[in-house]
């Protein structure tokens, strides 16, 4: 069972940045991919980014082509969500996720879950 915790949520204006830190209960990343995803109420999950464990990166270019970032650190066992330029639109719950094998755009390929960190974006 890996456990995934977020932090790094808040509230900010609209321009802001943001960095978000998925931290799990791993000892490597070896075979793992962690991917980014957000949720706003009523709305279908939304792919934000993933990374794999040797560094490979998917984006959702419509959404966050050159604001967002995805990194990690394998020694923290962390990986890192760097917002920048936010926009209102971005406000939502921000979800870590991982799974064994390459990265993914599909949430329902992920097998474990965070419970998100809330970020809020005011015009």
């Amino acid at each position: 069972q890996v456990q995934l915790v977020e932090s790094g949520g808040g509230s900010v204006q609209a321009g802001a940045s943001l960095r978000l830190s998925c931290a799990a209960s791993l000892r490597t990343f070896s075979g793992y991919s962690v991917g980014w995803f957000r949720q706003v109420p009523g709305k279908e999950r939304e792919f934000v980014a993933s990374i794999n464990w040797n560094g490979g990166k998917l984006y959702n270019l419509d959404s966050v082509k050159d604001r967002f970032t995805i990194s990690k650190d394998n020694a923290k066992i962390t990986v890192y969500l760097q917002m920048n330029s936010l926009r209102p639109e971005d406000t939502a719950l921000y979800h870590c996720a991982a799974r064994t094998g390459g990265a993914s755009r599909l949430a329902y390929e992920y097998t474990y879950w965070g419970q998100g960190t809330q970020v809020t974006v005011a015009s």
